[in-house]
């Protein structure tokens, strides 16, 4: 090869490797999986990679507030991200639902077909499994829930929380509590067998709406930019639909 082509050889692969970025994502636990999903399709088409931050939706937040240098805040509510655009700590006009999430009953060895509500009411179950309702939209959720059926107190010394939904799921998957409020979407993720699965509904719980936010520090990363505008594609749209959520 000649020489002269040296140069203009690693000046191509240079300019290739300085627009693949990195963009750092905090997502709410529920959300991971299907991220993971997105993130590959993303990469393999963009050459920007991922970094992904798991955690539940408050505790997210409040990393946020204390300065943690994410890029973009992929939440399970509105409410959180409303007020860090309020807080001026998110670019202007970047909020938007990107998924409404579904929780259901589920129990992977409970066998019975009894309604939901009488299913519980006969207290046979030692624990039931929820997300932390302060920290988790899916947490609330199932409190809301439970106080539609009127089981709330009932049940106050059989709930065990997880800090967030990932959790609480692991709690149900593993044996430690034998039911459990869960994302509809780590039911599908996880491909266990069905068991008892009731999907709670919706008029039950507020919807989760599931809101996305470009914050501040990644106003001029065009990487990030270019994420929010995949996770509004239809390509990743038909993807997330696909693995258990409602598209508004």
């Amino acid at each position: 090869m000649p020489k002269r082509f040296i140069p203009v050889m690693i000046l191509m692969l240079c300019s290739v490797c300085a627009a693949a970025e990195q963009i750092s994502v905090a997502v709410a636990s529920n959300f991971t999986p299907t991220l993971r999903l997105l993130a590959e399709a993303f990469e393999a088409q963009s050459g920007h990679r991922l970094r992904i931050s798991s955690a539940s939706t408050g505790k997210l937040y409040a990393q946020i507030n204390h300065g943690a240098p994410f890029d973009l805040f992929l939440a399970a509510d509105v409410e959180r991200p409303r007020l860090l655009e309020q807080a001026g700590k998110a670019v202007p006009g970047s909020r938007f639902t990107y998924a409404k999430g579904r929780l259901v009953l589920w129990g992977p060895s409970v066998t019975s077909t009894q309604p939901a509500e009488e299913l519980l009411q006969a207290l046979q179950f030692t624990h039931i499994a929820m997300a932390n309702p302060n920290t988790a939209p899916y947490g609330a959720a199932a409190q809301r829930s439970l106080e539609k059926m009127d089981l709330w107190d009932k049940l106050q010394g059989r709930l065990v929380r997880g800090e967030n939904i990932g959790q609480a799921y692991q709690f149900v998957a593993s044996g430690a509590a034998q039911i459990g409020f869960v994302a509809y979407s780590q039911v599908l993720a996880g491909k266990q067998t069905p068991g008892y699965h009731w999907p709670v509904p919706d008029t039950y719980y507020p919807p989760i709406r599931q809101q996305a936010l470009l914050l501040k520090q990644a106003e001029k990363n065009l990487s990030a930019h270019a994420f929010m505008d995949y996770l509004r594609s239809p390509e990743a749209q038909h993807l997330i639909s696909e693995n258990g959520y409602d598209i508004e």
